[in-house]
């Protein structure tokens, strides 16, 4: 009986302890859903990383815009760089991962699988790495999301907080340090480039483009085209005007 009772308490810690976990991490991504966040856990690492090199010329540039002061080609350009299915998958593209995974299996580059919705979990809550740990918190932080925020919300934040070069964290602080112009006006060739080092973009530049980066920017371009450019935008807010409140989108 005593061993009975000792295990039952020790499964109510349990399940206290993971009620607890649960609620402690969706609190802060449904506030997400109304609040435009200030940093994120990509910006606040990088800041450490600069500050333990001793780097005193490293800063974090980073300027919210709402996604109606966004250029739609910016928009498009990245969907059609990271993910073609944004608007049509729970967060998770099955296929690419398979894809994914197949690729990993015979090739010594590893090739990626995430989506924006996963890219926004990653970046906005999480640290960079490859552990188990991280991409079940990853996986985690995605169905939150996906859950709690609309589809035009998700592309908004990761517009917002996706690094474009060394300290340069949303589309707004990029088209200003790049093109010495505001994000509104970013044309359809200047956001092609600017998700071109979506990637890895500490190693791909914007303001010095290898032929890969060039390369890639124009594949983005007819990937682009292919969707049908800014209109294909509508199929985001056309999915999320049928549904109702609450529903996950």
């Amino acid at each position: 009986m005593a061993r009975k009772g000792v295990r039952r308490s020790l499964l109510t810690w349990f399940a206290a302890a993971v009620f607890g976990a649960a609620a402690i991490t969706a609190l802060p991504v449904l506030a997400g859903r109304w609040i435009d966040p200030w940093t994120s856990a990509f910006m606040l690492g990088a800041r450490v990383e600069a500050m333990r090199a001793g780097d005193e010329t490293y800063r974090t540039r980073y300027e919210w815009v709402d996604l109606e002061r966004i250029s739609r080609h910016a928009a498009i350009a990245v969907i059609a760089a990271e993910d073609q299915q944004f608007p049509f998958h729970f967060g998770f593209d099955l296929q690419s991962i398979r894809e994914a995974v197949r690729h990993n299996a015979r090739a010594r580059r590893a090739r990626g699988a995430s989506t924006i919705s996963q890219q926004v979990a990653k970046n906005l809550f999480l640290w960079p790495g490859r552990s188990y740990v991280r991409k079940g918190l990853e996986a985690w932080f995605t169905v939150l999301i996906e859950i709690g925020w609309p589809k035009e919300r998700i592309l908004e934040v990761y517009l917002n907080i996706a690094e474009f070069g060394r300290g340069i964290y949303g589309v707004e602080a990029a088209a200003q340090a790049f093109f010495h112009e505001p994000a509104a006006r970013l044309s359809a060739g200047q956001s092609a480039l600017l998700a071109a080092v979506l990637p890895n973009p500490r190693r791909f530049r914007v303001d010095r483009p290898s032929p890969y980066v060039r390369q890639r920017q124009q594949w983005i371009l007819g990937q682009m085209r292919s969707l049908g450019g800014p209109a294909y935008l509508r199929e985001i807010q056309a999915r999320h005007a049928a549904q109702p409140e609450g529903d996950p989108g």
